[in-house]
């Protein structure tokens, strides 16, 4: 807007970003991307969309921003204090991204949004520093940092992103869904697979029962953590 209106600007001030952006969080919760809409929330804030872009340009730069919001709640390791060592802060900021976008289904398209398309945005600077931070304090060789910290970072961001999926695939089944029925019907579906073709799904299939999604991902993460400590330098 090139002109704005004494009146406009006052309205303006006494509604602030901070405000916009929690608005759009709780629609993009409650209605997904396609459902947050300037008009909408408009309504849900009761103000005029003069209001709205004098804070926040349009949509990209609206999910831009409330993709930000969650993800530095996400990885703030303040809540319970310090953590003991690094590889304790680097559990706590992943466990953070893993519940996020757990509970936020919008998140894990955005993320993978801004990542690729936005990488000079704050949200993957903000990642990458909340890990690299660890990281470096693991004694971690400089020459080695961007590497360790990416592969700790694509792992986080890609393996919460597919169980964020697979709590959206339960829910689809419906409020009657299972999940150990579901888990057995998978184990139970691997140990008929083809045993010349696939020996070591089958072997594994049981391990699918009863598994928590949580302790698996923290497995993973003290897997990399494990291979970050013990790697030479590179030369």
């Amino acid at each position: 807007m090139a002109t704005r209106t004494p009146r406009t600007r006052r309205r303006a001030e006494a509604l602030s970003r901070e405000r916009i952006i929690a608005a759009a969080v709780e629609l993009l919760d409650t209605a997904g991307e396609s459902g947050l809409t300037f008009r909408v929330l408009t309504e849900r804030l009761a103000t005029g969309p003069g209001a709205i872009y004098w804070h926040v340009a349009n949509k990209g730069e609206l999910l831009g921003a409330a993709t930000d919001a969650v993800v530095a709640d996400a990885v703030a390791v303040t809540p319970g204090g310090s953590p003991d060592s690094p590889q304790e802060g680097v559990r706590a900021v992943a466990l953070g991204l893993f519940d996020a976008i757990e509970q936020h289904p919008w998140l894990a398209t955005q993320l993978a949004a801004q990542l690729s398309r936005n990488p000079w945005g704050p949200v993957t600077p903000r990642i990458f520093e909340s890990i690299g931070r660890q990281v470096r304090a693991m004694g971690v060789p400089e020459s080695d940092w961007t590497t360790a910290t990416s592969a700790l970072m694509h792992y986080v961001l890609g393996a919460a992103a597919q169980n964020a999926a697979n709590v959206e695939g339960a829910r689809a089944l419906g409020p009657g869904a299972d999940r150990a029925e579901f888990l057995d019907s998978v184990s139970a579906a691997w140990e008929e697979l083809d045993p010349d073709e696939y020996p070591f799904t089958r072997a594994a299939a049981d391990q699918m029962r009863g598994h928590d999604d949580r302790e698996q991902f923290l497995a993973g993460i003290d897997f990399i953590l494990s291979g970050v400590t013990a790697r030479p330098p590179a030369p």
